[in-house]
């Protein structure tokens, strides 16, 4: 059984549990996920199921696009609205000075990642030591804010100022890292109130589908060519078959990066150049 399924995972569980549970409905263990959304987060999780699942890596580079709402004015320790109040106030900013600053994100910033998180420093994962309240250095990553724009009008509740914005971003962006960074150039603080993902790549939340319509059976899975469409697909004879499904490496005539070989309409591999050499990376019978 070798499938893409795209979930739409709800709040208040996380991306394991959603694994766990396609494990028992399929009855394999070999799944994985493209993405981690941490608990609170909604919305589209890539799920491969048997051999697909040597595309976590290719798949979990694609660009994500989300809807996260920002509340200015409080702080946590896990950047978002789930965590342990640190600081509160009123903050004082325009329309226009958010407006401003969310254009002034776009483009590529180094930016921190959150000590909750679970990036490993020193074997460690930074969660744990949050967790065991012991000091570190916080890694820091370069990202590429795509695009970003509010969705909605920006409202003014409880002293607070509450806003939603619609983000693509690239691999290794924390949303979370990203509100805090808005709020620090507003001169205030603020958390992250809600987060959805709305797509990957070119798989839309359209595509997806909750656990309880997976559980009842209302699904289809989501087709591999169509994942991978941004990939080269080259339809092989008999002979380059051979060769690929012996992982021989294959002068670049293509002058493509990345190859899908296909065979008889099955995807067979994804070869990647080095120096005009296809080499194998990814096999998938």
């Amino acid at each position: 059984m070798n499938e893409i399924l795209i979930v739409n995972k709800g709040n208040n569980c996380t991306s394991r549990d959603v694994v766990n549970f396609l494990c028992k409905k399929f009855g394999t263990k070999k799944i994985g996920h493209t993405g981690t959304l941490d608990p609170m987060a909604t919305g589209v999780l890539v799920v491969l199921i048997g051999k697909y699942t040597n595309l976590v890596e290719v798949i979990s580079a694609y660009d994500k696009t989300y809807e996260a709402e920002i509340t200015l004015g409080l702080l946590t320790d896990t950047l978002d609205i789930t965590g342990n109040l640190i600081k509160e106030e009123k903050p004082s900013v325009s329309d226009a000075e958010i407006e401003e600053i969310l254009k002034s994100m776009v483009g590529t910033y180094e930016q921190t990642v959150p000590i909750y998180s679970a990036v490993k420093v020193k074997g460690k994962r930074l969660y744990e030591y949050a967790r065991n309240n012991e000091e570190v250095e916080l890694p820091k990553r370069l990202v590429n804010i795509k695009s970003i724009e509010l969705i909605d009008e920006i409202k003014r509740e409880n002293n607070k100022i509450i806003f939603k914005i619609r983000t693509e971003v690239s691999k290794g962006t924390y949303i979370r890292a990203l509100v805090n960074d808005i709020a620090l150039k507003l001169n205030t603080i603020g958390v992250m109130s809600s987060l959805n993902r709305i797509k990957q790549g070119n798989i839309s939340i359209k595509d997806a589908y909750t656990l309880e319509k997976i559980e009842n059976n209302e699904f289809e899975f989501y087709d591999l060519n169509k994942c991978l469409s941004h990939i080269k697909q080259i339809e092989m004879d008999e002979l380059t078959f051979q060769k690929v499904k012996n992982g021989v490496k294959l002068e670049n005539i293509y002058h493509e990066d990345l190859i899908l070989f296909k065979y008889q309409d099955s995807n067979v591999a994804i070869y990647r150049n080095d120096n005009n050499i296809l080499k194998m990376w990814k096999y998938l019978l």
